[in-house]
């Protein structure tokens, strides 16, 4: 049975809702009850123009919402851009201070506007030693370790395959059930106590062999996997789902391969400045690379049309200060995408890669 609030009539009153709500809002903080503004559309909230200034409402979650607001007000000509939210302000206000472009962000509480307070990034913690030791295990089977916010896990071409947790139970067969992989059991020798490799693409598919499995993989059943994921993941392989997940690391993997792709020397993955919400939604990564003269650069990649991409830039340039470079795919690189990434106060380096 369909959802009445997802059909159109309903996202259209939602709309215009959404429309009366920002012009009471901006009337009350201007203190002109008789607002003249041009009211335009934006998904997941509303937008108008005043006097030059775009302000723009978020409806719902606005961690990824900057990029959406700031395109908007530059497609109308706006010299200044307002976002009003009721959630992730700290997080837009942060972004905020990067650009050159003035931007203001407020907290809606009720029919006032706050101005809101930009909060830092997260300090990236380490992992512990214990979750350091599986490594080897990780590396032996053949996937790549890569280590972002604590969490340690293994990747075969930017595609997470496996992660090491804190679990009382014992481990599970080494199989990718939702992808149609699967791998032999047995027994994972050298776990430390009160650890455990978790096999598969995503909390979902881990969760799903813990339940239905109940022995430790070897190190030659994660190996099948990780051959098996190998075969999805290149230029070449014909659609799957293997392929159609983590585009963005994919492409930060072939970087590794050849640094000279981008001009560089050497390309390693590098943490990004908040943690992954999940393996399933395009999320930009990051890599540190080495230009021919010896000069460090951090690098961002990017598959897709990105419009918080730019968001996304901000806030490694608020960890890691210095050259910047943003790489895409030829076919995503959009003009919206320069134009936005042009607006930042620190100038960033964009390369399109086929």
């Amino acid at each position: 049975m369909s959802d009445p609030a997802a059909t159109p009539e309903a996202a259209e009153r939602r709309g215009r809702l959404l429309g009366i709500q920002l012009r009471a809002l901006v009337a009350e903080h201007l203190g002109d009850p008789d607002l003249s503004a041009d009211l335009g559309g934006f998904p997941h909230g509303a937008a108008l123009t005043v006097d030059g200034s775009a302000w723009v409402l978020i409806d719902g979650p606005a961690t990824r919402s900057l990029g959406g607001a700031l395109a908007w007000a530059v497609r109308h000509e706006a010299t200044e851009l307002h976002v009003i939210a009721t959630a992730d302000t700290g997080t837009l206000a942060r972004r905020a201070e990067r650009f050159a472009f003035p931007i203001s962000v407020w907290f809606a509480q009720g029919r006032t506007l706050l101005p809101a307070v930009g909060e830092p990034l997260i300090e990236p913690r380490s992992p512990s030693a214990e979750h350091l030791d599986v490594s080897e295990l990780i590396e032996a089977a053949g996937a790549v370790r890569n280590i972002e916010h604590g969490v340690v896990f293994g990747e075969v071409r930017g595609l997470e395959v496996c992660r090491v947790v804190d679990e009382p139970t014992i481990g599970h067969i080494a199989e990718l059930g939702d992808v149609g992989l699967d791998a032999g059991g047995g027994f994972m020798p050298s776990l430390p106590m009160g650890v455990q490799l978790e096999v598969g693409v995503g909390a979902n598919d881990r969760e799903a062999f813990r339940l239905i499995h109940g022995e430790i993989p070897t190190i030659e059943a994660l190996a099948s996997v990780v051959d098996a994921v190998s075969t999805h993941r290149s230029i070449e392989a014909r659609q799957h789902p293997l392929n159609r997940l983590g585009q963005e690391r994919f492409l930060r993997w072939r970087l590794e391969q050849d640094p000279s792709l981008v001009g560089l020397t050497s390309v390693v993955a590098a943490e990004p400045p908040s943690p992954r919400p999940n393996l399933k939604d395009p999320i930009p990564c990051v890599a540190s690379g080495l230009g021919r003269e010896g000069t460090s650069i951090t690098i961002v990649c990017s598959v897709g049309v990105d419009l918080d991409l730019v968001g996304f830039v901000a806030d490694v340039q608020t960890r890691s200060p210095g050259p910047v470079m943003v790489v895409l795919p030829t076919r995503d690189l959009m003009p919206i995408t320069r134009e936005l990434l042009g607006l930042l106060a620190d100038p960033v380096e964009v390369v399109a890669v086929d």
